[in-house]
């Protein structure tokens, strides 16, 4: 992969275009524009029996120039910097910070293309992008410019074999913060790669990662644990604590703070008990149906709140009552 910095210093990762790829390009372009020239040729040849010898040379020159030099270049400014070769080879041409290429790119190319490839049938071109460290021809480095692959085959990703049944929650306490990240990829790529060793080699191995991570650990396999097994459960509950780490809440508790509850004042801001300021509480019963509110119009007086007049309840007299006997009824009662 080639380290291009755009202008806003951002690294791209492009794989460049190597020799034998980009000859198969070169030899698809040339082939289609060959055969349109020398169709074109004949057609001059035909149309341009009358004229005489001068004519005749002028114009198998601009059919040369327009044909082999100018369609090339035209093809790749309207492209973007894809041929039909490159096209068919999955390629492309970029600048150097990997923005599409213009006018002036396609024309310096085509230009030194000419001496590159035509006149010396492809060697210059050949030995530049031999020498090149990104297979760049002079073409390109005068033009400030790459090619590029764009199908990259997809890389093949290789999955970690989980642990037997038995093995599943067997290392929930054990203590894997001393364990580096290189012995982790060790680990990893030994059991994608498992069935592809050795027997014998491969229980080796297996054997030092698992005194390694014994080490960094301080806690001994169960016994009769086999190695691999054993390097499948630790990285198996490895992946448990990410996965729980990366999809826990950010405040520790799934739902604290959401809304008013036992204890979750604290989180929203509020008394324990009682909602955060701005935050609507949750109605108690979600089937009741509030009554519409009206809205008065601008310019009706405003109406003032009802009065609601609690019922008053007669309570019995009751003898020997006191001033609360005499006061209720009008009476003292007899001493």
């Amino acid at each position: 992969m080639s380290g291009l910095v755009t202008g806003d210093a951002v690294v791209l990762g492009l794989q460049p275009a190597r020799l034998p790829s980009r000859a198969l390009a070169v030899l698809i372009d040339l082939v289609v524009v060959w055969a349109v020239y020398l169709l074109i040729t004949l057609a001059l040849a035909v149309a341009t029996a009358s004229l005489d010898e001068a004519a005749v040379m002028a114009l198998s020159i601009a059919s040369f120039l327009l044909v082999l030099v100018g369609a090339p270049i035209a093809v790749e400014t309207l492209s973007h910097g894809r041929s039909l070769g490159k096209m068919a080879c999955g390629l492309r041409v970029v600048r150097d910070d990997g923005g599409p290429i213009r006018f002036r790119h396609a024309l310096v190319r085509g230009a030194l293309g000419v001496v590159e490839i035509l006149m010396t049938f492809g060697v210059v071109a050949c030995i530049a992008s031999l020498v090149s460290e990104r297979g760049r021809r002079l073409g390109d480095v005068f033009a400030g410019t790459l090619v590029v692959r764009e199908r990259i085959p997809a890389a093949r990703v290789a999955v970690v074999p989980p642990p037997p049944p038995w093995l599943v929650g067997r290392f929930a306490g054990l203590d894997l913060s001393a364990v580096p990240e290189p012995l982790w990829l060790e680990v990893r790529q030994y059991l994608t790669r498992a069935r592809e060793l050795d027997p014998v080699v491969g229980r080796r191995l297996a054997e030092r990662l698992a005194d390694e991570l014994v080490a960094r650990t301080g806690t001994p396999p169960p016994p009769g644990v086999p190695a691999d097994a054993y390097l499948a459960g630790v990285v198996a509950e490895r992946q448990a604590r990410d996965a729980r780490r990366a999809f826990a809440s950010p405040s520790g508790a799934p739902g604290v703070g959401a809304f008013p509850g036992i204890g979750a004042g604290a989180a929203g801001g509020g008394a324990p008990g009682f909602p955060p300021p701005g935050a609507t509480p949750p109605r108690s019963d979600p089937w009741r149906s509030d009554p519409p509110r009206t809205e008065p119009s601008p310019g009706a007086p405003p109406v003032a709140p009802p009065v609601v007049v609690a019922p008053v309840v007669d309570k019995p007299v009751v003898e020997g009552a006191g001033e609360s006997g005499a006061r209720r009824t009008g009476f003292a009662p007899p001493a």
